[in-house]
């Protein structure tokens, strides 16, 4: 991205989108309470984060027993619901769809690629789901300490070791046959990835005619495989995404507000919620709702408007898809590919 004299002026910035994750799959129901665990309860959560300005929703869903579910009728049951009750939000189904542990001692893991590609399927169908590219660790617990986890599953042993072991699985044979069936039904693809290697992983498969269409990208700050917290590596990632993509910062624990602050200054997006983060203040509790407050007010005295939920529409770009690499390569503002015997570097509108 490149940023002009006048591009820290929020007048000159993209309206904010906050990004809610509230349904925390990771978690148990001891470990907050500000876990939705009904149907009813899930539905009022998102009505909620709407409420307090939030304009995207990360969809996870519970089971009645307080467990992260892996049915996908669940899945559907609760879209449905949602495009009742919170209308123009951008829903977004997580595209691991639950990695949390069946019980204590039982691995952390994501499901197997049959499983993901029914997201697809889904019906009503999300305006999103996304999706990892390159297989990596996934070690959520590498970078938290005895505060972050005070009070939940993770001061336990073995909850520790089944999530430090656990791996993030999106080889090129999941990716590309799950971009085709994501494309094939009308929902938007967004890309989760931790570092700038995955981000040229994209890049690749645009140029390839892998994928052709807005790139909606979240940075995922959260270490154990991805990016950690230093800003150097964010903005190393910003400055390589194109300028026509749109960009959301993710991050966990105490660093999701510093990081977002920063997303904001830059005219970038921002996610929230307790999926990502437990806390305000050091041994603060904080809930979804107040972290997307908290966001609205920092905004507001930055100068920088909030998104209608029209506007994320907008700016997401859903329901837009472009024909060809090419289009998406000028779209998104790269330097076009190389044509055969041509030589130095290529510049965007050069014939």
């Amino acid at each position: 991205m490149h940023f002009l004299d006048d591009s820290l002026y929020p007048e000159n910035q993209e309206k904010l989108v906050i990004q809610a994750a509230p349904y925390g799959p990771q978690w148990t129901p001891s470990d907050s309470d500000d876990i939705p665990i009904s149907m009813d309860e899930q539905v009022q959560k998102a009505v909620d984060c709407w409420n307090a300005g939030a304009t995207v929703l990360h969809v996870h869903v519970r089971e009645s027993n307080g467990k992260g579910s892996k049915r996908l009728s669940m899945f559907n049951e609760l879209l449905a619901r949602l495009r009742q009750a919170v209308p123009d939000m951008v829903l977004q189904v997580g595209g691991s769809i639950s990695f949390a542990p069946e019980s204590e001692g039982e691995a952390a893991e994501w499901l197997d690629y049959d499983t993901r590609h029914m997201l697809a399927d889904l019906s009503p169908a999300p305006d999103q789901v996304t999706i990892a590219i390159g297989t990596s660790q996934m070690n959520i617990v590498e970078l938290l300490d005895e505060s972050d986890v005070a009070g939940t599953i993770l001061e336990k042993p073995e909850y520790v070791k089944a999530y430090s072991e656990m791996v993030s699985d999106a080889r090129p044979s999941f990716y590309t046959e799950h971009l085709e069936r994501l494309g094939a039904a009308g929902i938007q693809p967004h890309f989760m990835l931790g570092h700038v290697h995955q981000l040229e992983s994209v890049e690749r498969l645009i140029r390839k005619g892998l994928y052709s269409g807005p790139l909606i990208l979240n940075y995922v700050a959260i270490g154990g495989g991805a990016a950690g917290f230093n800003p150097a590596d964010l903005m190393e990632f910003v400055r390589r995404t194109p300028d026509g993509a749109v960009l959301t910062i993710e991050s966990a624990m105490r660093a999701v507000l510093p990081l977002n602050a920063m997303a904001l200054a830059m005219g970038l997006h921002v996610r929230v919620g307790i999926e990502d983060n437990l806390w305000g203040r050091k041994g603060e509790r904080i809930t979804t709702v107040h972290q997307i407050e908290q966001i609205v007010r920092l905004s507001n005295e930055l100068g920088r408007d909030i998104a209608s939920g029209a506007e994320a529409h907008r700016i997401y770009q859903i329901g837009e898809t472009y024909g060809t690499a090419e289009e998406t390569i000028a779209r998104l503002g790269m330097a076009p590919s190389r044509t055969p015997g041509q030589r130095g570097f290529t510049v965007p509108g050069r014939g």
